[in-house]
């Protein structure tokens, strides 16, 4: 078996390039074979039960599976966060998200015993909340999520990590009434791609990775940002800072329904990509 017929039977789905890095990670992350061992004839030298694992693991990636679902896990903020389908793959765009909370965390009151209290709203695979818990250790941080998945992969990630994170199943369309004055920082990236759009995006994506996590309806593009945001008007402390990962359809959009409910200081932020990403707004 070789390199160039892995490669080839991916370029059904990818361009060659796309395919060519694909099976490079696969056989780096799931053989710890370099590319430069590959030239040398190392997939040559495989045992029969690696070949095996190898053959199934390309024929995943031949009904479009992720790479990342494939080998189990997905590179975050310098580290590997498991992941599996049920679950987001974690994008770079929400790094960004975090380095930004993370720029901003001095600025960020704490309450009277001093400490700051972080929630993450639909936390997948924990990559937001595990990660700012890890960087901002000043920070006690609880995530929610309505999927079973997300929460034992999020405790997992937590666990495997190192981090202190309270986990709950809770649903952020139906957040609780009474919360008041509890979280100094509320962050999400929700559902926020439309139906319509389905249609550009990448076949891998859409048929595995979850709609739950994905899609919103058409007639309501802001549904869970207006819930989440709503709530943060009393669950937030004053001062609280509420950030968001959204639509870059949506911008002007969110900024405004921020506006309406009485928020202050709403920053609309770029990605690196140049699309319109992050909002912050304070309460």
């Amino acid at each position: 078996m070789y390199f160039k017929q892995i490669v080839n039977r991916l370029t059904v789905l990818y361009d060659e390039r796309e395919a060519s890095s694909i099976v490079k990670m696969l056989l780096e992350e799931s053989f710890g074979l370099s590319f430069v061992d590959v030239c040398l004839g190392a997939l040559d030298r495989l045992s029969v039960e690696e070949k095996e694992s190898l053959e199934a693991k390309i024929v995943q990636l031949e009904k479009g599976e992720p790479v990342q679902y494939v080998i189990g896990h997905a590179d975050f903020y310098g580290r590997k966060f498991a992941v599996e389908p049920g679950v987001l793959i974690p994008r770079p765009e929400t790094e960004e998200l975090v380095s930004w909370i993370k720029e901003e965390s001095k600025d960020i009151r704490g309450n009277r015993n001093g400490k700051k209290y972080l929630l993450d709203v639909g936390c997948g695979s924990g990559c937001i909340s595990v990660s700012l818990a890890l960087e901002l250790p000043e920070m006690e941080v609880s995530a929610w999520d309505i999927s079973d998945t997300a929460l034992r992969v999020t405790k997992k990630n937590a666990k495997a990590l190192g981090a202190s994170v309270d986990i709950y199943m809770q649903d952020a369309l139906n957040a609780p009434d009474g919360d008041r004055d509890l979280w100094n920082v509320i962050v999400s990236n929700p559902p926020y791609i439309c139906a319509k759009e389905a249609k550009e995006m990448e076949k891998n994506v859409l048929e595995h990775e979850p709609h739950e996590a994905l899609f919103v309806p058409d007639a309501d593009p802001l549904l869970f940002y207006r819930a989440i945001a709503e709530y943060g008007t009393h669950a937030l402390c004053r001062g609280g800072r509420l950030y968001f990962e959204i639509n870059r359809a949506y911008g002007k959009e969110t900024v405004d329904m921020l506006k309406a409910l009485g928020y202050s200081e709403i920053e609309l932020r770029k990605d690196a990509f140049g699309n319109d990403r992050m909002v912050r707004a304070v309460k």
